[in-house]
């Protein structure tokens, strides 16, 4: 909505944050799944756990990597090098859930769930510092 706001369109880059959010929710919506799929399964709850099964971690490894290339690409300052830290910090934060998830731990699964805060900040940082960017560019 913000951007619509302020551009009065919907591009490319709109699209992309869009759609790296979905992904994102389907991602750790499925990990929170993994907890009481045992309950889902007997009270006939269609969830992403049991959709994914055991290939969770592959599914949610490619998801991953989609996700990361639609928030990288319209959160990178163009011609601006420096600031590739910000993309990989997200990377290099959501592989680090990629390796360590255990769809049989639940509480494992917990704390990977809840480390999305982090990546949400990562990802709101970045939006962030590409806005300042753009915006003291002319000053710069």
């Amino acid at each position: 909505m913000g951007w619509a706001a302020v551009f009065a369109d919907l591009d490319a880059p709109a699209l992309m944050l869009y759609a790296g959010s979905v992904l994102w929710v389907i991602g750790y919506d499925t990990i929170y799944a993994h907890q009481d799929k045992e309950d889902d399964a007997i009270v006939g709850v269609r969830s992403t756990a049991r959709l994914f099964g055991r290939d969770t971690k592959s599914c949610w490894s490619g998801s991953t990597a989609a996700r990361w290339c639609c928030f990288a690409a319209p959160t990178r300052p163009p011609k601006y090098r420096p600031r590739h830290w910000r993309p990989a910090c997200r990377a290099a934060h959501m592989w680090r859930q990629v390796q360590r998830l255990d769809i049989g731990d639940p509480d494992q699964c917990l704390r990977l769930f809840k480390s999305n805060t982090t990546v949400g900040w990562l990802i709101f940082l970045g939006l962030l510092g590409g806005g300042l960017w753009v915006a003291l560019k002319p000053i710069v």
